[in-house]
């Protein structure tokens, strides 16, 4: 879980900078936790080192890149 709730937080503190609440509040404050659902994967992970050790592939964006630019396009495309 400690993976899901870095992601979380991380997408609140981008829409709080690009995108306040009118009440002044952090989107944080809307998160809730729930039961797992039966079933439920325990972690989602790629594991890219073959692409990165035989072809020598490295990824463009960081997370924290990617996750600022992928939040900004939704806020455009559903904002706008």
């Amino acid at each position: 879980m400690k993976e899901q709730i870095y992601i979380a937080n991380k997408i609140c503190e981008i829409l709080d900078e690009l995108y306040p609440r009118k009440d002044g509040e952090s989107y944080k404050e809307q998160i809730t936790f729930v039961p797992d659902r039966p079933g439920h994967d325990r972690r989602y992970a790629i594991d890219a080192t073959k692409i990165k050790t035989e072809l020598g592939w490295k990824p463009v964006e960081s997370f924290e890149s990617g996750i600022v630019k992928t939040v900004k396009w939704y806020l455009g495309k559903y904002v706008g």
